[in-house]
């Protein structure tokens, strides 16, 4: 395994992510505790030492999982990260009692790492008026106590926004989560944030490194060029992991995965540094290029946006179909998927009521998509 010297502390270069782990029936919230006790055993039997949680993955049922899974290990074998869900705006006044309840679901006296959850335009002014709701004044003082060891954020936010937060608290936070993979280098400006990190002195942690698995399965013609550059990278996956271990601020790279194959492949990939040289950068955005020439929505699947929908819908695995719809020549795909889906769980049931986008962290005008993806399936009748 692979570590990267944070402080006075080795941390693993791959993180466990815990929002993707195997679930039971396709219900989110009900984890499969058997595979995931199996991949977290694995995971800790070779050398990942970093598990990422948060109050909101899994429906909620994340920090618990997780505490149960790391139960059996000492405590100073691993570092534990969660989050406060200020990209909620019901939950900024309640920082207290949420901090005191994520202890308690992970069964732990302290957090190694401890972030403010996706600082972005919808929330940061709440985070500047500390004077007002006090959650970063609350949160430096749970790190004061030693409840918190080390305190940062993640972002899904503008570069104006992060300099904006950077202002006011750059000397006070410790590390940074940025979503980098080597479309959103350019496609999101993570190169440019990266760059301020930097002046500010603050490490990076990279979040969906293979933008949600859509990196570790591009089609065949694009593999094949990567594969001509450097045959041993047989997967997708290993080249888009590369990429971002080849950033030289990075520190821990977090990867959600769903079963013990794509835990074996990753870990396999974090054996050794393999940097990309000059050349394979160089096709790399080539290959984005083309990428980002096809209208497809960048959804992440991190599914913050179903706790927000009136209408229970899938959101995440409709904007999937919606990808294939409009990749497939004809759009056929989508439409023989939606063919098993029973009406009130169609696109064409969304009510536009944009609650879903106000906590979307990718930005998706999630209505306008339905409404679209609607009307090409009515076209295609």
């Amino acid at each position: 395994m692979i570590y990267r010297k944070f402080q006075d502390l080795q941390l693993s270069a791959l993180g466990l992510g815990m929002m993707r782990l195997p679930v039971i029936g396709g219900d989110d919230s009900k984890v499969d505790m058997e595979a995931a006790s199996e991949m977290v055993d694995y995971a800790m039997e070779h050398g990942i030492n970093y598990y990422d949680t948060a109050w909101a993955y899994h429906g909620g049922e994340s920090e618990h999982v997780t505490g149960e899974l790391l139960r059996k290990y000492p405590r100073e074998q691993y570092y534990l990260a969660s989050k406060f869900p200020g990209f909620d705006e019901a939950n900024i006044r309640k920082v207290k009692e949420i901090f005191e309840k994520q202890l308690e679901r992970c069964g732990t006296g302290y957090f190694d790492f401890y972030l403010l959850h996706n600082v972005c335009e919808t929330n940061v002014d709440f985070y500047l008026e500390d004077d007002k709701y006090g959650v970063c004044r609350y949160l430096l003082e749970q790190k004061a106590a030693g409840r918190i060891r080390h305190l940062g954020f993640s972002s899904h936010g503008n570069l104006d926004v992060l300099e904006r937060f950077l202002r006011a608290y750059g000397r006070d936070m410790e590390f940074c989560q940025l979503q980098i993979n080597y479309v959103d280098w350019t496609f999101q400006n993570a190169k440019e944030k990266v760059e301020l990190l930097t002046e500010y002195g603050i490490p990076v942690w990279v979040m969906e490194p293979v933008r949600g698995g859509r990196l570790a399965s591009v089609p065949d013609s694009y593999l094949e060029k990567l594969r001509a550059l450097r045959p041993e990278e047989k997967t997708a996956a290993a080249w888009a992991f590369r990429f971002v271990q080849s950033i030289p601020q990075v520190k821990v790279i977090l990867s959600g995965m769903s079963d013990m194959a794509q835990l074996k492949e990753n870990i396999a990939t974090f054996q050794e540094e393999k940097p990309l040289d000059e050349r394979e950068r160089t096709v790399i955005e080539e290959l984005v290029a083309q990428m980002l020439e096809q209208k497809t929505v960048p959804c992440t699947a991190c599914r913050y946006c179903v706790s927000k929908c009136p209408q229970e819908l899938d959101i995440p695995e409709l904007l999937r179909l919606y990808n294939e719809h409009c990749l497939t020549v004809g759009g056929s795909d989508g439409k023989e998927a939606l063919a098993s889906y029973a009406e009130e769980k169609k696109p064409g049931a969304c009510v536009g009521c944009r609650s879903c986008e106000s906590i979307c962290p990718q930005g998706i005008r999630i209505s306008e998509v339905m409404a679209d993806f609607t009307g090409r399936l009515n076209t295609a009748d």
